[in-house]
């Protein structure tokens, strides 16, 4: 595997395992956290305050006061809906708890920048990363609408010492303060999965490993990810694919998000896609919040959206994963996932509603506007520094 031009190399000797709903990533993290005995490192962009929120809360508090280090850094952006009984807990428990980057006015360009990682290391022995936050929305139903539905990783071996590396570099960067627990090191897993992080802020090593993965796929490349409003040189990479006989699919939000006008914007892009052989599926039963990327033997799974925004602005982590026992668990993921999906054909795009015309391209207009917005914010920094 190639090691070059990026932080972390590729690791031996993993184990790796894909937990899919919150039903089964959060009971995994909390018995984690739960039997820790020396630290816990939690790196957080959504903590709301709800059942979730109680259940980690608690956990943590539990586990400061029988002696393991706590490190919790949370966005600040992200744990707005963090209710102040919660921050007061979170206060008075003997742990290490930072809000990372709290906006201020006179320095709006510097407040965009936000932390999008949901990864937790206990021990130095077991890693979890995905794109869920802590929050109910991914456990229970609410309003008549089912928990969104999400994917996690869990980790062993040679692999969480690059997390921890990683968490300890973010938590001295935003703390100015240094992780003072002696970390154990990390044992060898039982299989041979490989394994590499790619962590993005700038100059992504998410998206430039996803689109050299898209660029050499020979067989499939199978996408999932709530929000696509991607740059055009993924969009033309895919539409290359698929016209070169690869089998590009696309795993979508349908009808339900927690912001529809993403859904309509990111949809004004699938006339061009679908003539160029693009399948795009639209997931029925709830919202599709999972973040994956999946290229022949080549599997990248973390917090990293294919949007504009993560890849500018948001500090990312994903895990690339080459192993065929999970290469399988993944396979089956897409494909019970594509059997519960509405597939969007080139006939059926063409029929559709005028009203949905309408929404696409007013909310087209909108992202196009924010991103020169985006453009002139940069350069004004760019110019004033």
């Amino acid at each position: 595997m190639p090691q070059s031009r990026y932080r972390f190399p590729w690791r031996e000797q993993n184990n790796c395992e894909l937990l899919i709903d919150g039903r089964e990533f959060y009971p995994a993290m909390l018995a984690q956290i739960e039997s820790a005995q020396h630290c816990i490192m939690l790196e957080q962009y959504l903590l709301i305050s709800g059942q979730m929120a109680h259940q980690f809360i608690a956990a943590l508090e539990q586990a400061a006061q029988r002696g393991v280090a706590v490190y919790l850094l949370l966005d600040d952006y992200g744990a707005r809906d963090l209710s102040q009984p919660d921050r007061q807990r979170l206060q008075r428990a003997p742990l290490h708890c930072h809000f990372f980057n709290p906006f201020r006015w006179s320095a709006v360009y510097r407040s965009l920048q936000r932390d999008h990682r949901k990864l937790l290391i206990v021990d130095n022995q077991t890693a979890f990363i995905g794109g869920a936050g802590i929050a109910d929305t991914f456990m229970y139903a609410h309003v008549g609408r089912p928990a969104w539905h999400d994917i996690a990783v869990k980790m062993q071996g040679s692999i969480v010492q690059d997390w921890s590396a990683l968490f300890i570099t973010a938590w001295q960067d935003a703390t100015r303060q240094v992780v003072t627990k002696n970390l154990p090191t990390s044992p060898s897993g039982e299989q041979s999965a490989q394994v590499q992080i790619a962590h993005g802020i700038f100059k992504n090593e998410i998206m430039r490993a996803a689109i050299r993965q898209i660029k050499k796929a020979q067989q499939h490349v199978w996408i999932a990810t709530p929000y696509f409003v991607t740059t055009r040189k993924i969009r033309r990479e895919l539409r290359r694919a698929a016209k070169n006989g690869i089998d590009v699919r696309l795993l979508l939000p349908g009808p339900l998000s927690d912001h529809p006008w993403v859904s309509y914007a990111a949809r004004r892009h699938y006339q061009h896609l679908l003539l160029d052989k693009v399948r795009i599926f639209e997931f029925q039963p709830s919202f599709l919040h999972a973040k994956l990327i999946f290229c022949d033997d080549w599997v990248s799974i973390g917090s990293s959206n294919f949007d504009r925004w993560n890849q500018r602005w948001n500090l990312d982590a994903n895990v690339a994963i080459a192993h065929p026992q999970f290469t399988a668990q993944v396979t089956a993921f897409f494909e019970m996932d594509f059997s519960n999906s509405l597939e969007i054909t080139a006939i059926s795009w063409q029929q559709r509603h005028w009203r949905q015309r309408l929404r696409e391209w007013w909310y087209g207009y909108w992202i196009v506007l924010i991103q020169w917005i985006e453009y002139w914010v940069i350069q004004f920094h760019r110019n004033h520094k």
